[in-house]
């Protein structure tokens, strides 16, 4: 059986609002729930599920909706590293002060 999942509330309120957004966006295309859960191989509860931000959904579900609102680019930005300043500065910090070459090893050419 599977452990209970109970995420903290900075995840929560953020699954909320892509749900919501999921939502407007799907009332904005005039589309029926029972479309978009079609055309995202889904469900029509589970498309609400999605809409209301549960956290037990999986992010392939999620994926399949954006799919078929037209709206999956985005989520490929998500974690992008042009959008991860803390990450670029991490790596920057453990770039090397100075570069040396290696010098060749094995036989000497001189002799």
């Amino acid at each position: 059986m599977p452990t209970p999942h109970n995420p903290p509330a900075a995840v929560r309120r953020a699954l909320r609002k892509l749900g919501a957004d999921i939502h407007d966006a799907r009332r904005r295309r005039r589309l029926p729930m029972a479309v978009v859960a079609e055309r995202a191989f889904t469900s029509r509860s589970t498309l609400q599920r999605v809409e209301a931000g549960d956290t037990n959904v999986s992010i392939g579900i999620y994926a399949g909706v954006l799919q078929a609102l037209g709206l999956l680019n985005g989520l490929g930005q998500v974690a992008d590293i042009s959008h991860d300043s803390v990450g670029q500065a991490l790596a920057s910090a453990e770039l090397p002060k100075r570069v040396h070459l290696k010098r060749p090893t094995g036989p000497s050419r001189d002799g």
